[in-house]
C-alpha cells in the first residue's frame, strides 16, 4: 500500500472540492437564475467533461499549462518551472475535469427553491445577494453537500486527466489511480487490490453517508431557514 500516494490522492481532492465550491457555487447561481439567450452554450461547456475523454481534456490542459502557452509562460516567470507536470497543475486539470459535478448539483439545488420566498424577500426590501444568502443558500444544504461529495470521489479516482497533466512523478503527482495502474502493470495484484478495495469501500461509506445526510439530515433541516432579516 502506498500511503504516500494516498494522501497525496486525499490532498488532491480536499483542495479541488473546497475549491469548487468557492468557483462552482457562483456558476451555478448565474447559470440558475440568468435569462441570458445562449446560457445553454455556457451550460454545454460546463458539462463538457462528463462525455469529454479524459486524455483529451488532459491533452488540452497540458498544452494551455506548458512552456509555450501565456499562462506557463507567466507561471515559468514567477517561479521558474511550467505549471505542467506539477501539483499545481494536477489541481487545475482536476477542478476542470470535476466542475460540473459540483456545478450540477448546486444549480439543481437553486433551482428547486420555491421561487415564492424569492419574492417574499424581494418584497421586503432584500437585495438579491441577501436573498441568496439567507433564503437559497440554506434551503441549498443538501445539494452543497452533495456536489461537495461528488466532486471529492470523483477526484479521488481520477486517473486519465492527471496522468496527461501531472505524469507519474512520486510524492509530487503520483495518486493513488496511478499507483494501482502501477501496480497492475508490474504484475502486483494483491498490493492493486489491497489499493483498489480501499479506494472502494472509501468511496462507498462517502456516498453514504451524503446521501444519508441527504434523506434523513439536510432534508427535515431545509424547513428551519430562520429570520430573513
Amino acid at each position: 500500500m502506498n500511503w504516500e500516494a494516498f494522501w497525496l490522492t486525499v490532498r488532491l481532492a480536499a483542495i479541488v472540492s473546497t475549491l469548487l465550491l468557492v468557483i462552482g457555487i457562483p456558476i451555478a447561481c448565474w447559470l440558475t437564475y440568468s435569462r441570458w439567450r445562449w446560457k445553454f452554450l455556457v451550460e454545454a461547456a460546463v458539462a463538457l467533461p462528463i462525455v469529454l475523454p479524459p486524455t483529451v481534456l488532459g491533452f488540452y490542459v497540458l498544452v494551455a499549462l506548458g512552456s509555450r502557452s501565456p499562462l506557463g509562460r507567466w507561471w515559468e516567470s514567477i517561479t521558474g518551472h511550467t505549471l505542467a507536470f506539477t501539483f499545481e497543475g494536477l489541481v487545475i486539470g482536476s477542478l476542470l475535469y470535476s466542475l460540473p459535478f459540483a456545478v450540477q448539483p448546486f444549480s439543481a439545488a437553486f433551482g428547486a427553491v420555491d421561487g415564492s420566498l424569492l419574492r417574499a424577500s424581494a418584497s421586503l426590501g432584500d437585495s438579491p445577494l441577501q436573498t441568496f444568502r439567507r433564503i437559497v443558500l440554506p434551503l441549498s444544504k443538501a445539494g452543497l453537500v452533495t456536489g461537495f461529495a461528488l466532486s471529492f470521489a470523483h477526484t479521488l479516482g481520477e486517473f486519465g486527466v492527471v496522468l496527461m497533466v501531472g505524469g507519474n512523478i512520486p510524492g509530487v503527482t503520483r495518486t493513488i489511480s496511478i499507483d494501482i495502474y502501477d501496480q497492475v502493470q508490474a504484475a502486483n495484484y494483491s498490493s492493486a487490490n489491497q489499493t483498489a478495495l480501499l479506494l472502494l469501500i472509501l468511496s462507498f461509506l462517502l456516498l453514504s453517508v451524503v446521501y444519508g445526510l441527504h434523506r434523513f439530515g439536510l432534508k427535515r433541516s431545509t424547513w428551519a431557514v430562520g429570520p430573513w432579516r
